[in-house]
């Protein structure tokens, strides 16, 4: 998740307006978005990357709520969750040379329920479980609850890591991570002005103060101080509580990411953000000039729906919702 905050035009008024210049991996490709469009990227078994675009949702990207602190981190997490499975399924589809793609469907909605009941049973149903277990066995009290909440957070923290360092191994996810490479160098290239080409992209830095493993970092860490107000309540209200405050908690993560990023000439903000960055080496690998060909053309396509919009007079040529650019 990486953001730029530019001035642009909504409905003929100039103003402040929040959004993120970013995305994800995805199979053979990458996904980039703005406030109005998102742009994925992939490139098909013949070597030619296809694009596909479609407008982003009005209120979330460019209204009030996008503007409200704690509130428009779950919006957009929300909505990025959907967007990011749909662009999934879509660029496995062309990667395996599918003519017929579908962006969304039932099959997407069925896919982002599932993953989201996956994470949040391994990663904050079992590890409250498994503390609980460990409170008994070492008989720990309630005046000992802060303890207890630490040791969850060590669990979660180690499941989460393991989790991403065993599917890291994989030959296809360890691709997918070159991909996600390649999107934190084109995003760190234009923050940075630099021309985008594969030349000057490859030169820029891996990781990135916004990226999505820095915000699942700090969801760790914010959880244990949030969970630890509420003490160890019975084992059933205490795992309702971990499902009922995850929006809590990503709100502030949110935040928390977009102060650091806003503040990174500070020496203590770049200090504090050090295992953040540090962590993305797990999910991020060196991409190939290829890989950055196809980042740095999702990019260009944001970008350029984003001037058409902010240039609502100009005479834009409409381009095909799928459009396949020959390799080079």
């Amino acid at each position: 998740m990486n953001e730029h905050e530019p001035v642009v035009q909504d409905g003929g008024a100039s103003a402040p307006l929040q959004f993120s210049y970013g995305g994800q991996a995805v199979i053979e490709g990458v996904m980039m978005r703005g406030a109005y469009n998102a742009a994925v990227a992939v490139r098909n078994p013949d070597g030619e990357i296809v694009v596909h675009e479609e407008p982003l949702n009005a209120a979330l990207y460019r209204g009030s709520i996008s503007r409200m602190p704690f509130v428009r981190g779950l919006t957009l997490l929300w909505d990025a969750l959907g967007l990011g499975t749909r662009a999934l399924m879509w660029s496995a589809d062309v990667a395996i040379g599918e003519e017929d793609v579908s962006f969304s469907g039932p099959l997407g909605i069925g896919t982002l329920v599932f993953a989201l009941a996956f994470g949040i049973g391994l990663f904050f149903l079992l590890p409250a479980a498994v503390a609980g277990g460990v409170e008994s066995l070492l008989g720990l009290g309630t005046e000992n609850a802060l303890l207890t909440n630490l040791i969850e957070g060590v669990i979660r923290l180690v499941l989460i890591v393991a989790y991403i360092w065993a599917i890291g191994r994989v030959g296809e996810i360890k691709r997918l991570f070159q991909y996600h490479g390649a999107e934190h160098k084109t995003i760190n290239a234009y923050e940075a002005g630099a021309p985008l080409t594969p030349e000057n992209v490859t030169n820029f830095p891996i990781e990135h103060p916004r990226c999505g493993t820095a915000f699942i970092l700090t969801v760790v860490v914010i959880s244990i101080f949030v969970f630890s107000l509420l003490g160890r309540p019975p084992l059933f209200w205490l795992l309702v509580s971990r499902v009922v405050l995850i929006p809590v908690i990503a709100g502030i993560a949110y935040e928390y990411i977009r102060f650091t990023a806003a503040h990174m000439d500070n020496p203590i903000i770049r200090a504090i953000i050090v295992p953040n960055l540090a962590l993305q080496h797990l999910t991020t690998n060196e991409p190939g000039p290829e890989m950055l060909e196809v980042a740095i053309c999702a990019l260009e396509r944001v970008l350029a729906a984003e001037k058409a919009h902010r240039a609502p007079s100009a005479v834009v040529e409409p381009e095909p919702d799928e459009a396949a650019v020959a390799a080079r």
